[in-house]
């Protein structure tokens, strides 16, 4: 099977996940940002992660791909139960985080901007639906102040290093993304139990955090 991706997409990484979970070979194909061509002729828009199966079929939408994969073997790894408290911490980091990191995406070096018509694509497509990255910048030192905070609140929920809630569940697929993203960010204060969960899963997912890139 191969998987259509971009390097700092969290959908991506929600799909790149199960593989790595299951122990399953994947061939990953990272596509250019700015190459419309290749989604569209798979499923018919561009979308980030796409699932190219065995049979030549393929399918998008990063949970469905992950639910394909998990049961294939009708022996599913995410059985354990989501808490409501982990959404709703999601949801509230969701609703800033992407003025802090989508400026630091936009300049790091990730193979879906291996050409300048490749980021500037994105650069001009992202800045006009969040703002302006200069102006977004000047404000970066309050939401690492802010997600430095929330992540203090996300480590008295986490149960166990190898799963958020004591047994591999969705809560993982949706909660490791995010804090894989905000390892491009230098100046963020980890709590322990929230750094240990966030390279124990990066280990069981084979899935690399991308602190070497942040800034």
């Amino acid at each position: 099977m191969k998987l259509y991706i971009y390097e700092h997409c969290p959908f991506c990484v929600k799909a790149r996940m199960i593989f790595g979970l299951k122990n399953l070979p994947v061939e990953l194909v990272v596509m250019l940002n700015d190459d419309e061509d290749t989604p569209k002729k798979l499923v018919g828009q561009k979308i980030a992660p796409v699932l190219q199966k065995q049979d030549g079929s393929a399918m998008a939408e990063s949970m469905d791909i992950v639910r394909l994969v998990d049961n294939q073997d009708r022996e599913p790894l995410l059985t354990g139960k989501t808490n409501p408290a982990i959404s709703d911490w999601l949801r509230h980091v969701n609703s800033y985080v992407n003025k802090l990191l989508i400026p630091r995406i936009a300049e790091a070096s990730f193979a879906e901007f291996a050409t300048p018509e490749a980021r500037n694509y994105f650069r001009e497509k992202k800045q006009a639906s969040i703002g302006d990255f200069a102006e977004l910048h000047k404000h970066a030192p309050g939401w690492i102040k802010n997600i430095s905070g929330d992540l203090r609140q996300l480590d008295k929920l986490i149960v166990k290093p190898n799963a958020v809630n004591g047994e591999l569940s969705e809560d993982d697929i949706h909660l490791f993304p995010l804090l894989r993203s905000l390892t491009l960010v230098a100046g963020i204060e980890w709590p322990a139990r929230v750094a240990d969960y966030r390279d124990n899963m990066a280990k069981q997912t084979q899935v690399n955090l991308l602190s070497s890139l942040a800034a």
